[in-house]
């Protein structure tokens, strides 16, 4: 029995992780409609970003989301502003072009800019332990990524229901012509939506490079991880997000505890297609 708890807390510590990885996806979904395919290569242009700021100051990992979090930003609200904010309301296809394209650009840049060494961000955190009153051991680094996820998923929940732009942005999402009729500025809540979803995959970006080693060429699967994310969630739900992240990291770890580490993929997307078949929309998702 106590064989079988120790990979389910770490599960459900991993989940944490999975879902602030998953959740700018989900939102830019959610408010847009559309899928960000370049959203894995902003999260680990943010670990690179991270990576430069402790060579050069010497910060700790977790204090240079100071510096990152308002680089991504800024990023993400010019990248809206300037690219996706043109191919509005012609659809899906043109949008997931541009993002496409963003994507194999930000990995070829990071690819001659960093070369394709793998990297990490190194903290002291990646080898401590919590004893479980002897009965088992949990990675500590797993708490601060449960504890990162849970945080910035409920500032950004917090957010959107009690200021004014988060009141703006759901009216965009929920009724687009009312919300022209009220004086929003669509273009303008587009833009900073997308700098807020490129905040959270700053944060994911800078704990996957604490947890894991990370390549140029890192983002598709980390993109692959989210898809499976807000797919068992369901689209554009914050709190199904972070309910398939648990799901998806629980089963990952389970599995492989169940049938070998080699399989610990599949027995996570075993679960995705069983809730695809049960319930398409997701778990929380709206049909």
């Amino acid at each position: 029995m106590l064989t079988s708890l120790e990979p389910l807390i770490n599960g459900i510590l991993l989940g944490g992780l999975y879902a602030v990885i998953g959740i700018g996806l989900s939102m830019i979904f959610g408010i847009m409609k559309q899928v960000n395919l370049a959203h894995g290569e902003l999260m680990i242009l943010a670990s690179y970003f991270s990576l430069i700021f402790i060579q050069l100051l010497g910060l700790h990992p977790l204090l240079t989301v100071f510096f990152v979090f308002p680089a991504l930003f800024i990023l993400g609200y010019l990248l809206q502003t300037l690219l996706f904010n043109r191919v509005l309301g012609k659809g899906m296809e043109p949008y997931l072009m541009i993002s496409f394209g963003l994507s194999i650009i930000l990995q070829n840049a990071l690819l001659l800019l960093f070369t394709p060494d793998a990297r990490s961000l190194k903290t002291g955190l990646i080898i401590q332990t919590l004893d479980v009153y002897g009965l088992f051991h949990v990675p500590v680094i797993y708490l601060v990524d449960f504890a990162g996820g849970v945080l910035m998923i409920g500032c950004l929940h917090l957010f959107m229901k009690r200021t004014y732009l988060g009141r703006a942005i759901r009216a965009s999402a929920d009724d687009l012509s009312a919300s022209k009729l009220m004086g929003i500025n669509i273009k303008r809540v587009y833009a900073l939506a997308m700098g807020i979803a490129a905040v959270t995959a700053a944060m994911s970006g800078v704990l996957v490079g604490m947890t894991f080693t990370f390549y140029p060429h890192s983002g598709t699967q980390y993109l692959i991880i989210a898809f499976g994310v807000v797919i068992i969630g369901g689209m554009g739900s914050l709190p199904g997000t972070f309910l398939g992240g648990l799901i998806l990291g629980i089963s990952q770890l389970v599995g492989a505890q169940l049938i070998g580490p080699g399989f610990q993929l599949l027995s996570g997307y075993l679960i995705l297609l069983i809730v695809l078949t049960i319930r398409p929309q997701g778990l929380l998702g709206k049909r």
